[in-house]
């Protein structure tokens, strides 16, 4: 029962306990309700005031320079400041040396401006302060999660209305789990596959109980291993080392001239292993996004391959998962519906706050492959989430977009993304009216690569061969390596940069500049200018002579 305490935040030195329960206890009286919501107002539109006069993409300070700011490692014993002063400190200290990720010109990563409601939705959340892993904690929330998994899961597999009616609620089947972002939904989908394939058979338990060493025995293997392309993302690697399998048992495929998976390399390698007694292929897994340029493997023709030789077939979509709501584009995904698991994030093209990660499984009764109980919480018998998942505390993100679908519709997220593809095939040919610009990878979805390539060195190229070529491609890439630079530390805008392999014919690997076109304040006259900055530090700081030596950059 309150105690008729009044909204007060607690003074400096002041660690009185009946101060501390006012941090606990909503505001009894229409004045300390007034000076709550002031706080709250400050909090949403103050710093969503500045984010939208912050044009550029954050202040032109070092990172040195900055953490001398934050060099005192001691704890205090007695409250520092009051609420106010903390909101303000955020807004006016913390804020102008963040990333203004929500700037229009903040194209180099995926991440990006988000709808003003998200900001309400994940304060209720924080309010509700739900974890959904168990029943006794969320309750309806719980409901409404296996409800919005039931509908991504018919997003993806479109499976017959009989199905969702039959397991939308069921305490038997899962459809699906939200995870803390797309690394851990990879290793669920593979820890859910590694336990197939190694499950109890005769007197041995299974891998999940005896560990790998067993199961290999079990088994009569030396290994197992997992085919990707070579544009697959790094979490591949990170849980293929938390499953003890190995990194060097993450075996990359050979890419196409679009950068996609090489079929026939695929299917040479299948069956190398399949030949070899002592080796199983845990999974293949497809690309629907890949991070560094945007394509999408064969999604079809690799689901196929992987049904007719008994493999478990999994695709990262955690990029482009949400394609699929698009009517235009969708079928930029065709075959994902062949997959045995689908990773797709909710903090990318779904405009969540961070962090959200969902991973699907065709079969409803997989996850049992990886159930936990508990005696205190997840019970045998019970139907908590928390015990098919990895994560033992979660948020209630499944709510955040559950309600952001009821407000965007699919229309609505469709139109996102019918922006992003548009306007990035549109900044592709921009690049190739450009004399010193070259495209690299052309957007399948809304990412792209080019680089700068100045006309004489890109003439040079044309008459060049062997080590001369190689030398050439290096100078261009240093040159890549200092606009990026120059351009990320003035602040105004940002674009990323990444390696490629084999990103021009004969340049070994590559230095490109990478953009990845999502927030729909972007637009092309935008782009222009971003282009026109580069153009504009490039004269600066070479000259004719310094494109084939050193330069004059600092």
């Amino acid at each position: 029962m309150r105690q008729g305490l009044s909204f007060e935040a607690p003074s400096v030195g002041d660690g009185d306990w009946e101060q501390m329960l006012r941090l606990f206890i909503q505001p009894d009286t229409e004045a300390d309700r007034a000076k709550l919501v002031g706080y709250m107002e400050q909090i949403l539109f103050g710093l969503q005031e500045f984010l939208h006069n912050h044009v550029g993409v954050t202040e032109e300070i070092g990172l040195k320079e900055l953490a001398l700011g934050y060099m005192d490692s001691s704890l205090c014993f007695e409250p520092e400041k009051k609420l106010p002063e903390v909101i303000s400190d955020i807004i006016d200290r913390i804020a102008p040396q963040a990333v203004n990720v929500s700037s229009p010109y903040f194209v180099g990563h995926m991440t990006s401006a988000i709808p003003f409601f998200m900001v309400l939705f994940k304060a209720i959340v924080a309010a509700l302060n739900q974890n959904v892993v168990k029943l006794e904690t969320s309750k309806v929330v719980s409901i409404v999660e296996r409800q919005v998994t039931a509908r991504l899961h018919r997003l993806v597999y479109g499976m017959e209305p009989g199905f969702y009616e039959k397991y939308v609620q069921s305490t038997d089947a899962t459809l699906g789990v939200f995870t803390e972002g797309g690394t851990a939904a990879n290793l669920t989908a593979l820890w859910v596959a590694r336990n197939r394939l190694l499950g109890p058979r005769g007197d041995f338990g299974g891998v999940e109980a005896e560990g790998l060493a067993e199961a290999y025995r079990a088994y009569d293997i030396d290994r197992c291993v997992i085919l990707v392309s070579r544009r697959g993302h790094y979490s591949m690697r990170k849980a293929v080392g938390v499953l003890g399998l190995g990194n060097r048992n993450l075996v990359t495929i050979d890419v196409d001239g679009e950068n996609r998976i090489c079929l026939p390399a695929l299917r040479r390698k299948i069956a190398e292993y399949k030949a070899d007694p002592r080796t199983r292929i845990l999974a293949v897994v497809g690309i629907a996004g890949a991070t560094e340029t945007g394509t999408v493997d064969p999604l079809r023709r690799m689901g196929e391959i992987c049904r007719d030789a008994g493999i478990y077939f999994h695709v990262d979509a955690a990029w482009g998962g949400p394609t699929l709501m698009s009517d235009r584009y969708r079928h930029l995904l065709d075959g994902i519906e062949l997959a045995d698991s689908v990773t797709i994030d909710g903090h990318k093209q779904f405009y969540m706050p961070m962090t959200c990660g969902m991973v699907y499984f065709r079969d409803p009764f997989h996850l049992d492959a990886i159930s936990y109980h508990a005696n205190y919480i997840i019970r045998r018998g019970s139907v908590d989430l928390g015990i098919k998942t990895l994560a033992g505390t979660r948020e209630a993100n499944s709510l955040i977009l559950d309600s952001a679908i009821k407000v965007m519709g699919r229309k609505g997220y469709g139109m996102l993304i019918d922006h992003g593809i548009d306007l990035a095939r549109k900044f592709a040919e921009e690049i190739r009216k450009r004399d010193n610009l070259q495209l690299v990878t052309a957007p399948e979805l809304n990412i792209l690569t080019y680089r700068f390539c100045p006309t004489p060195l890109k003439e040079a190229l044309l008459r060049s061969c062997g080590s001369e070529r190689t030398r050439l491609n290096e100078r261009i890439n240093d040159i890549n390596i200092n606009i990026q630079r120059i351009q990320r530390e003035s602040g105004k805008s940002f674009v990323s940069r990444t390696a490629i392999d084999k990103g021009v014919p004969g340049g070994g690997e590559t230095v490109v500049l990478r953009v990845v076109l999502m927030n729909p304040l972007t637009s092309l006259s935008i782009l222009k200018e971003i282009l026109d900055e580069q153009e504009a530090i490039y004269r600066e700081h070479y000259s004719a002579v310094d494109l084939y030596g050193g330069s004059r950059v600092n």
